[in-house]
């Protein structure tokens, strides 16, 4: 069969083409936005006409996969662990719904924070809405459990999670391929009301999810993909590894055999009687999972005997926070690290900027001298590239919470009576969360000027399209902000003075301000000059 190198990213992708998928749904947010880029790329999409325009946020992503799952054909839906959070409402009450074709619900989570908010481990929210959760431990797994988890799926009719993380989506690896499959014929649910959580139905639904759990324990314990590796030479420590962390302990090892019994899980709910097995042999037991004690934490309560000692996160055998990587397994293991070397102090830290030629750059200096008189704290930011605003030589924004807190922060800032109320919101951002918290304004009149910082593109993730493009003025018009105060700029050194001007106007005006500074993304300007070329 033929082999590709691929990201883990790219190889769940290709695994889920050959498997019969009909469409992708997601939202940008790294590690997970290579997922659906290379399918958009990718010629074998395009000859089978799948599904793969980006959707305006997690939430909606989510729901037309779940739709598609009604028709009988096989879907997936994609998004970074916070992005669940946006999903969340469909996501749990898809495990009550069900699934009808094949549903897998990818969420790559990105431990030691490269680019998130929080280290959010989403295997916790596999356990809350109690579906079967697979974690890929290298590049081949993400591509097989495309194919395993569409099975199992429609096996049961029930979503799967497949939870990723950073290095493995980022990551490269030869992936061989099997034979593709084709899509599944478009065919409705048998139960008519399969898709009607009214509380009548729910309450049935929920008992048949609570009745599926021995089924799901069953599946894991005989999942090719939860491997015991029983031939060790000394039972003083049996090691218990999940999914990327299993190569973290390969590489401490390099060729040599591993000593000590292991067993690697990358299928949920847990294996109870594996771990029991493993337990009753061994003098003590020690935790290897990428992310946060969530084996370790269910350990307990499976009612083991004795008081065994246990380590991992939880003891401080290993670090709370933060990735795993081969040093960390070792430090574990009482063996001496063998990657890496202390950085040289000549080698000063670089934090993040915005690219030389930003327009956002512009927007700040401006916004900066417009509010000068009034000292910081007035300035609420959002999700993107436009939150390295924080960073000096600008310092303009005061906060950054979650997708689309800048303009209902802002308002309940105006609520207070704070003066200027400012939000900085990107346009893509807007699109994804911002526009109901611009109706709360609009609602309540308040006395607020929220900024759209208009690139043209989805810039923080690498330029992907966003559904509100080109819209911008009509959507705040449609929702009710007064035409008068729909401003728009072009974000130059040159127009200095011009976008001061209208920044100050708008701050005089009492109510719901739109100020929109309008210039492509320099990142993106290039690629198009580049292409055109």
């Amino acid at each position: 069969m033929e082999k590709l190198m691929l990201l883990g990213d790219e190889a769940l992708a290709q695994g889920a083409l050959d498997a019969g998928i009909s469409g992708f749904y997601g939202y940008p947010g790294t590690p997970s936005t290579e997922i659906i880029e290379y399918v958009q790329r990718s010629k074998q999409a395009i000859t089978d006409k799948v599904h793969r325009t980006w959707s305006s946020n997690e939430k909606t992503a989510m729901e037309s996969a779940l739709g598609m799952s009604y028709t009988g054909k096989r879907a997936m839906v994609t998004m970074k662990h916070v992005g669940l959070n946006v999903a969340a409402d469909p996501f749990m009450n898809s495990a009550m719904t069900g699934a009808h074709g094949g549903l897998l619900i990818t969420v790559a989570d990105d431990p030691s924070m490269h680019s998130s908010q929080n280290e959010q481990d989403s295997r916790f929210y596999g356990r809350f809405a109690m579906i079967p959760v697979l974690e890929p431990s290298n590049q081949q797994e993400c591509y097989d459990m495309a194919f395993y988890g569409f099975e199992l799926s429609e096996k049961y009719h029930i979503p799967v999670m497949i939870r990723l993380t950073t290095r493995l989506s980022h990551s490269r690896s030869g992936v061989v391929r099997r034979n593709t499959l084709p899509q599944k014929p478009c065919n409705k649910p048998e139960d008519i009301f399969q898709f009607m959580l009214l509380p009548a139905v729910a309450r049935k639904k929920y008992k048949n999810l609570i009745n599926l759990q021995e089924r799901f324990v069953e599946e894991s314990t005989q999942s090719p993909f939860n491997e015991y590796y029983l031939d060790a030479k000394d039972y003083s420590k049996g090691l218990i590894t999940t999914g990327l962390a299993y190569n973290y302990l390969r590489e401490v090892y390099g060729d040599a055999p591993i000593p000590y019994p292991v067993l690697k899980i990358c299928q949920y709910p847990l294996p109870a009687s594996k771990i029991h097995e493993l337990y009753n042999k061994c003098e003590s037991l020690y935790f290897f999972e990428e992310g946060m004690p969530i084996v370790e934490e269910q350990i307990k309560g499976l009612g083991f005997s004795g008081m065994k000692p246990i380590h991992g996160r939880l003891d401080g055998t290993l670090d709370r926070d933060g990735e795993l990587n081969p040093n960390k397994v070792a430090k574990a293991l009482g063996l001496p690290s063998k990657y890496g070397k202390d950085v040289p102090e000549i080698v000063a830290g670089r934090p993040p900027a915005l690219c030389v030629g930003c327009p956002h750059a512009d927007s700040y200096l401006a916004l900066n001298e417009a509010i000068k008189e009034y000292g910081r704290g007035h300035v609420f930011s959002d999700i993107g590239c436009y939150t390295l605003g924080f960073m000096p030589p600008y310092n303009a924004i005061n906060s950054c919470v979650d997708m689309g807190a800048s303009i209902t922060m802002a308002k309940g800032a105006a609520d207070s009576g704070h003066f200027p109320a400012i939000a900085v919101i990107g346009d893509s951002t807007f699109t994804h969360s911002g526009m109901t918290g611009l109706m709360d304004c609009i609602y309540d009149k308040s006395n607020v000027v929220i900024v759209i910082l208009d690139n043209s593109t989805t810039g923080m993730t690498g330029g992907q399209d966003y559904t509100a493009f080109g819209r911008l003025e009509e959507i705040c018009l449609g929702l009710g902000v007064e035409k008068d105060h729909i401003r728009t700029f072009f974000p130059f050194v040159k127009n200095h003075e011009e976008m001061i001007r209208i920044y100050k106007e708008e701050i005089a005006y009492e109510g719901v301000s739109v100020i929109i500074p309008r210039r492509e993304c320099v990142q993106t300007l290039k690629k198009k000059n580049k292409r055109e070329a």
